[in-house]
């Protein structure tokens, strides 16, 4: 944590000349007729994408970061590398032509079997602003050496404009960051930002941000950072209702509005996509956000600095990070699909042109077919050759978890052991956890790797271990469920006992051996 942010917009009056104001409206009306391509295409018309519409606003992107698509209308590069568990090769993913959507087939095909993680996300705007791993720094991560984790690649699928694409799932412990920018405001410099998001992807940890932080990961005091932050903590600030909020992270607080803690301009939004901006410069900054499927952009706060001490004048760094607090807090979560950063501070209509194009890329849910839902009662059938009879269940006289073979003609309380109820996630509501249906108040759980039935206390580590995403099956069968607190692991049966399990790791149950048959699992109606 530190996360406390204050944010900080430039002086300059958001008056645009003439000729500017005309290329804004020339160019909002081309993001809206032309912005959205064809599901064949992969491209989209030339001059509308948000980092064409803030060099038009005389306001230049400085990063600009997707997993998605092109920021630029004449991009066509690279927008980020996955690394696989089974060999540990990387692969750059980049669009299928100029402008246009990535490439995620080429993801699918290189991931095909095992699982990879994201390990850069490319800068579009030519000055190599790459994020990678976040390094340790006032917190330390849970990745070797106290770096962070990195974010699983196919954990956060949508559509862009009908075509496959995966956001940034950020799960508690995961960051991205770059300490040596070229280009990122610092000191009292006006800048902007915006990330898409998914709304309904967030927790209370700190922090979830995209933006400009300090050089060293650490709290280096008030006014050192300037990001958007978004999630429902309610520390340093809070809006109305009970969020998540849209606030701005200035370091040692997050501002919902002028006044440190709550600031009644600044609603609570849920949008599934939404559009998160924050723009600071001497003594003026601003919050704005939107349904990033639909609408234009509102203004919860523009005005002076926060009335505190320490953010006037503001004494940005000039680093980037993603989905942490400038010390390198890292207990939030969320999911990103794209951002920038630019040099200078954006008018409300740049703003409001690069928001109609977000709206007419079309993002939209690519629902996971097989998937557990919420509330129900399951039972999870192993789907490897050897063993598809077999069930996971826990111990009859223990706690362990394991597989076994289980029929009609069973006895009820071999059913009742392989029988779970769906519950929101406990550690991640994005994601399931999986109750003990005859023993109520139990849950599946992993630790020291092995997966049991416990009881959780309120503790956020145990409410992890709890805690499972479903993907895409790792073998075309059902789905695979992956550790919400070690993105390369995911649920596997080993020698009849059941694992949280990396693709060819340290330990026995790490075998690649039936790694992707391992570790995929149809869901089926409950024995009881």
């Amino acid at each position: 944590m530190d996360m406390t942010l204050r944010s900080g917009a430039s002086s300059g009056s958001g008056r645009a000349r003439p000729l500017v104001l005309l290329a804004l409206v020339l160019a909002m009306a081309t993001a809206l007729l032309g912005g959205r391509a064809s599901a064949g295409s992969g491209a989209v018309a030339a001059g509308s994408l948000p980092c064409d519409l803030y060099a038009a606003g005389s306001t230049p992107c400085v990063a600009a970061h997707s997993t998605t698509r092109a920021l630029y209308s004449a991009y066509n590069g690279r927008l980020y590398q996955v690394r696989r568990a089974s060999d540990g090769a990387t692969r750059d993913i980049g669009v299928l032509g100029a402008g246009g959507y990535a490439d995620a087939a080429a993801q699918d095909s290189f991931c095909a079997g095992t699982s990879c993680l994201i390990t850069v996300v490319y800068d579009q705007s030519g000055r190599g602003n790459h994020l990678t791993q976040a390094p340790p720094g006032g917190f330390q991560g849970p990745a070797a050496g106290g770096y962070d984790n990195l974010a699983e690649a196919s954990a956060a699928p949508v559509t862009v404009g009908g075509h496959k694409a995966y956001g940034v799932f950020i799960a508690p412990g995961t960051g991205y960051r770059n300490n040596h920018t070229n280009g990122i405001a610092t000191g009292d410099q006006p800048e902007g930002m915006y990330a898409v998001l998914d709304g309904s992807h967030h927790n209370g940890g700190c922090c979830f941000d995209y933006g400009n932080a300090e050089t060293n990961s650490r709290d280096n005091g008030n006014g050192t950072m300037e990001a958007v932050y978004f999630g429902n903590i309610k520390v340093w600030g809070y809006g109305t209702g009970n969020g998540p909020w849209v606030m701005a992270d200035l370091e040692n607080g997050l501002f919902s509005g002028v006044n440190p803690g709550y600031n009644a301009g600044d609603p609570s939004v849920s949008h599934r996509f939404l559009t998160a901006i924050v723009k600071g410069g001497p003594n003026q900054w601003a919050i704005r956000a939107g349904n990033a499927q639909s609408g234009g952009l509102s203004t919860y706060y523009s005005g002076p600095r926060p009335n505190a001490s320490g953010y006037n004048p503001m004494k940005k760094e000039g680093a980037i990070i993603l989905g942490i607090g400038g010390d390198n807090s890292n207990g939030s979560a969320g999911t990103f699909y794209e951002g920038v950063m630019t040099s200078g501070y954006p008018s409300d209509a740049t703003e409001n042109a690069v928001q109609a194009n977000i709206d007419a890329a079309g993002y939209a849910t690519s629902p996971l077919a097989g998937a557990p839902a919420v509330g129900s009662r399951i039972s999870l059938r192993a789907t490897t050759p050897c063993c598809s009879a077999d069930y996971l269940r826990h111990d009859s006289a223990g706690s362990d978890a394991a597989i076994a073979a289980v029929s009609s003609s069973s006895p009820s309380a071999d059913k009742a052991a392989a029988t779970w109820i769906v519950r929101p996630g406990l550690g991640d509501a994005s994601c399931v956890s999986f109750e003990s249906a005859d023993r109520p108040g139990q849950y599946l759980r992993h630790y020291d790797f092995r997966l049991r039935v416990d009881s959780i206390d309120s503790s956020a580590l145990s409410r992890l271990d709890a805690t499972f995403c479903p993907q895409a099956s790792h073998n075309g069968q059902g789905v695979s469920l992956r550790s919400a607190n070690y993105p390369g692991d995911f649920v596997r049966h080993y020698a009849y006992g059941v694992y949280i399990a990396g693709h060819g790791g340290s330990h026995a149950w790490d075998t690649s051996t039936a790694w992707a048959d391992d570790t995929s699992w149809v869901v089926t109606s409950p024995w009881a």
